[in-house]
C-alpha cells in the first residue's frame, strides 16, 4: 500500500485559483489582490503569493511591474497561435496514443464520453465543457511522451478557461458532442488519419468561436478596465471574505 503525500497549502491554493479562473469566477483581465485572496481563503499571504507565481508559469496570470497581478487576457493573435499549437500537439498525440496506449485510450475516452452524454442530455453545460477538456487531455496524457504533455499543459489551462466561456453556446455544444462521439468511434477503429482530420476541423471551429467572442475587441477581457481597476476581487463577494475570517472557518 502506497501512502500519498498530502498536498502543500500552496498546491491547494493553486488548484483553487486555477479552478476559479477556468470556470469564470475570476474574470479574464481581472485584478488580483494577495490580501483579498488570503482573506477569502482564510490563510496568510505567503501561499497565495507562491500560488500566483505558479499560475504565472502556467500563463493563467500576468504579473505587471508597478501595476499588479491580473488574470490573463488574450489578443486575437494569441488565440490563433494557441490554436495552432494545440492542433500540432493534439494531432501528433492522437497518433501516438493509438499506437502506444490504444486500450487505455479507448477506456478513458469511453468513460469521459459517457459522462459527457449525461451532461449534454441534462443540459448541464458547465459539466459538459469540463468533460470536453478531459477528453482532449486524455489524448495528451496517453500519448506516451511527457514532453508533449509539458508543452501542452500551459496552453491546455488557457483552452479550458476559454472553453468555459463558450458553455452557454447550445449550438456549439451540439456540434461538439457529435464530434466527440465520432472521435471515439475513430479511436476504437484505429483510424488515425480520419481522427486527425476531424480533430483539425474541430480545433479550427473552436478557434473561430473564440474569435467570435472577441468581436471587434483587441483582446478577450471580461472586466471594464482591468489595468486601472480601483477594486480587485478574490472570485467571491465581500461576504465570502468576511466569512473566511470567521472562527467557523478554522475547522
Amino acid at each position: 500500500m502506497k501512502i500519498e503525500r498530502p498536498k502543500s497549502l500552496t498546491g491547494l491554493v493553486v488548484e483553487e485559483l486555477r479552478a476559479r479562473i477556468i470556470d469564470g469566477r475570476l474574470r479574464l483581465g481581472e485584478g488580483l489582490s494577495e490580501n483579498v485572496l488570503a482573506a477569502d481563503l482564510g490563510i496568510s499571504k505567503t501561499p497565495v503569493r507562491e500560488a500566483l507565481l505558479q499560475l504565472k508559469l502556467e500563463r493563467l496570470v500576468d504579473v505587471l511591474p508597478q501595476r499588479g497581478t491580473y488574470v490573463f487576457r488574450l489578443s486575437r493573435n494569441e488565440v490563433v497561435m494557441i490554436s495552432e499549437l494545440r492542433e500540432m500537439l493534439e494531432l501528433a498525440a492522437a497518433a501516438a496514443a493509438i499506437e502506444r496506449n490504444h486500450a487505455a485510450l479507448v477506456a478513458r475516452m469511453s468513460e469521459i464520453y459517457q459522462d459527457m452524454t449525461k451532461a449534454h442530455q441534462a443540459g448541464d453545460k458547465a459539466r459538459y465543457r469540463a468533460r470536453d477538456g478531459e477528453l482532449h487531455q486524455a489524448i495528451i496524457d496517453l500519448c506516451g511522451n511527457p514532453y508533449v504533455s509539458d508543452a501542452y499543459n500551459p496552453v491546455g489551462f488557457r483552452i479550458q478557461a476559454l472553453r468555459s466561456r463558450l458553455a452557454d453556446e447550445s449550438k456549439l455544444n451540439r456540434a461538439s458532442f457529435k464530434d466527440h462521439g465520432e472521435m471515439l468511434k475513430l479511436v476504437k477503429a484505429r483510424k488515425v488519419e480520419e481522427l486527425q482530420s476531424l480533430l483539425r476541423i474541430h480545433i479550427r471551429q473552436t478557434m473561430r468561436s473564440y474569435l467570435d467572442l472577441l468581436g471587434d475587441r483587441d483582446a478577450l477581457v471580461e472586466t471594464a478596465d482591468p489595468r486601472d481597476a480601483a477594486k480587485v476581487r478574490g472570485g467571491r463577494d465581500a461576504g465570502a471574505a468576511k466569512a473566511a475570517r470567521a472562527p467557523a472557518r478554522s475547522s
